[in-house]
């Protein structure tokens, strides 16, 4: 297993759903929240400025709340190219702005959609924060959610 990889992402939320978008592996569909890996000497903040423009084309700044919560994707099996990934995730509103101009120039990303809080436990979401997603209010303090892993 290499270095563990630091992701950042955003929990943001529209008109009280909340924005994901939507990866593709051979055989399977599953949802992230939008966001990315940090490159060297840039800060975390940075790194979700930038993954936003390139996974939302969302250009200007968001106002984020965070870091709302960590988590860890730790393979279960340890063998070369195994992954860990600490999530970093951070909250905002879009609920001012328009959604019609959302859109992606990360190959990754194969679209975007808005979910009910009710909804997300029928989709496969990486990592499996269904029930922090619903449960998390603005201010609520960080929270460390452990290590999780969806398959």
């Amino acid at each position: 297993m290499g270095e563990p990889r630091i992701r950042v992402s955003a929990l943001l939320r529209w008109k009280g759903r909340l924005l994901l978008c939507r990866h593709e592996k051979p055989g399977k569909e599953y949802w992230l929240l939008p966001g990315g890996g940090v490159n060297p000497g840039e800060s975390i903040v940075d790194a979700l400025d930038r993954e936003l423009a390139e996974e939302l084309g969302l250009h200007d700044s968001v106002p984020v709340e965070g870091p709302i919560g960590i988590c860890e994707s730790i393979a279960p099996v340890q063998e070369p190219g195994a992954k860990h990934v600490i999530h970093i995730i951070f909250a905002g509103d879009l609920s001012e702005r328009s959604l019609e101009s959302v859109t992606s120039v990360d190959a990754a990303v194969r679209g975007h959609r808005l979910f009910a809080l009710d909804e997300l436990d029928a989709i496969q979401l990486h990592p499996p924060i269904q029930r922090f997603l619903g449960r998390w209010e603005p201010g609520d303090p960080m929270v460390y959610l452990g290590p999780l892993w969806a398959r």
